[in-house]
């Protein structure tokens, strides 16, 4: 099976900021993968190169096509979404859907009205009449009615409240996603997006950080919540990372060993959002080396 995005020593310099580093990836078909980092870790540098926004030095293969090169062959198999206020404001919703229709030729007309029927949007609305919940309604149903390969998101959701939010996602879900697509998204609400990845990128000063599967982050990654007394043993199984929260010690372990830790207290999966403070703040105990 061939990826849909393969990268080797994809890298992106501005002037003396190497803003990504030497990155490899090999996402395939059927893959929702998180990208996260920091701002200013390269994230969007990243996708900007697979959207053949920017140049780049190293190889870069995206549904086997070179981004630099062959963009707008490229743009006829992938769509995007940014903050939803890119949208011009005086255009109306039906003006709209000519322009997609007219620009690329996997667009479904009858699809798109037929996920806008579900919604308070109508064809005479101008985008500047929208909320801007209903703005991103306009937004998906427009992209779920392309045919693409692959689907890049960056902040999709920002500035929505957690009504739209969670809509926007099992929209995503219900009506787009299938195992031949792929969904690429940045975002920092990472809290909302977790139930839905099935891969996890976390980048740090234009470098990978961690890449593994969600299977692979259970199965790796261990949490342990212990009482002061414990703290001092659990310390000794070399946690990567701890933080105290209501008087109990909370340590994060990568391939730790599950049976110590059972005898020492409560363990459970970390959370994307707690696995990313550690990782982006290495082995700290509250700020201090361990």
């Amino acid at each position: 099976m061939n990826p849909i995005i393969s990268a080797r020593g994809l890298s992106k310099r501005f002037g003396r900021t190497l803003a990504v580093d030497h990155i490899d990836l090999n996402i395939p078909p059927g893959r929702i993968v998180g990208l996260i980092g920091p701002n200013g870790a390269g994230k969007t540098t990243a996708m900007k190169a697979i959207l053949g926004l920017v140049t780049f030095d190293g190889e870069l293969s995206v549904l086997g096509k070179n981004p630099a090169h062959e963009r707008a062959a490229l743009m006829e198999e992938v769509c995007f979404i940014a903050d939803v206020a890119v949208l011009p404001r005086w255009i109306r919703v039906w003006q709209l859907i000519d322009l997609t229709e007219q620009i690329h030729p996997k667009f479904s007309r009858g699809k798109c009205l037929k996920y806008l029927a579900e919604t308070k949007v109508t064809p005479q609305h101008k985008v500047k009449q929208l909320s801007k919940g209903m703005v991103a309604q306009l937004h998906l149903a427009l992209v779920m009615a392309i045919d693409a390969s692959l689907l890049v998101l960056d902040e999709p959701t920002l500035g929505l409240d957690i009504i739209y939010r969670k809509q926007f996602y099992t929209n995503l879900l219900n009506d787009y996603f299938d195992q031949e697509r792929t969904i690429l998204i940045t975002t920092h609400q990472v809290e909302e997006i977790e139930h839905i990845l099935t891969d996890l990128i976390f980048i740090q000063d234009g470098k990978i950080v961690l890449k593994a599967s969600m299977d692979e982050v259970q199965q790796r990654y261990a949490e342990l919540m212990v009482s002061k007394g414990q703290v001092e043993q659990a310390r000794k199984l070399s946690p990567i990372y701890e933080r105290e929260l209501f008087g109990k010690h909370i340590l994060l372990y990568d391939n730790a060993d599950r049976a110590k830790l059972t005898e020492l207290g409560e363990i459970h999966t970390p959370s994307i959002a707690d696995l990313f403070v550690a990782k982006m703040k290495g082995s700290t105990r509250e700020g201090i080396s361990v």
